[in-house]
């Protein structure tokens, strides 16, 4: 009985894909030294069907995705039971920073790619230079996905 409930909640490729657009931020955990979970919330973007976002190259979450770069993100919403929709992606996060062979490049290209999906209200003639303001010593993480695991109560139709 519980799988076919799993099965009736699960999301399709495209509601998914729609659900992730309705969405602004991210929930990011990764694994402390002492294997506690770090948590943390950030804005992303989409990039060739990958979750990406940046965060400064010396923080915590670079720090323990350097020593394992597993990582797990969450985008939820809903605040009834009967509204509830999520998503909790498990996978490997590729780091891009600006010390690297062509990191600096990709840096930028989440940059612009968060930026507009975010804050879509800066003037295009201050963009570029936004840009380089917001990619100064940060790193760029890209989700890898392996699991994918969603949920829907809403195709519950009031049926717990």
């Amino acid at each position: 009985m519980g799988d076919s409930r799993r099965k009736r909640i699960r999301m399709t490729d495209e509601e998914m894909w729609t659900f992730i657009e309705e969405q602004k931020s991210l929930q990011v955990a990764c694994l402390e030294k002492d294997g506690s979970i770090h948590l943390s919330t950030l804005w992303f973007a989409v990039l060739a069907e990958r979750l990406a976002f940046g965060t400064y190259t010396k923080s915590q979450k670079i720090m323990n995705l350097h020593r394992d770069n597993r990582i797990t993100v969450l985008l939820e919403d809903g605040l009834e039971y009967e509204n509830l929709r999520g998503m909790m992606i498990k996978g490997r996060a590729v780091l891009h920073a600006d010390d690297e062979n062509g990191g600096a490049d990709e840096v930028r290209r989440v940059a612009r790619a968060v930026m507009r999906r975010n804050q879509p209200e800066i003037p295009e003639e201050h963009f570029e230079s936004a840009v380089e303001l917001w990619a100064a010593k940060r790193t760029a993480v890209v989700v890898e996905p392996e699991t994918v695991i969603s949920w829907d109560h809403t195709k519950l139709e009031g049926a717990y």
